[in-house]
């Protein structure tokens, strides 16, 4: 996965206008919801939701680049993502001794096997 295709939706999973409001929907990994989208955004080379995962890891939210979506259900209210809870937790945290977030979490996702 680029660079540039981690931070934009595939235009068969969300193309168009993008006027649909994910916040409160369910994200699903391959393995069971991971929680619920509080925040999210739909600019180009910038897209990404933001996971509340509640208590399973901490009251930890969680930045998950819009390359990572595989599909969008508004019927069911769903995001479905193509990596695992596990991969998901492992992600890096907001640190701003760290450096970039959005640096680190390329590097991150692009070091992952393919899904």
């Amino acid at each position: 996965m680029t660079i540039e295709s981690l931070w934009n939706y595939r235009p068969d999973v969300y193309g168009g206008d993008r006027s649909l409001d994910l916040i409160g929907f369910e994200v699903e990994t391959p393995d069971g919801k991971v929680g619920v989208v509080e925040e999210e955004s739909t600019v180009a080379g910038d897209s990404y939701v933001v996971v509340d995962a509640g208590p399973w890891i901490f009251e930890r939210k969680l930045m998950i680049p819009a390359g990572v979506v595989t599909r969008i259900d508004p019927g069911d209210r769903k995001v479905y993502v193509s990596r695992t809870k596990e991969e998901i937790k492992a992600s890096p945290e907001p640190d701003e001794a760290a450096g970039s977030l959005h640096r680190r979490l390329s590097d991150y996702y692009r070091g992952l096997p393919a899904s």
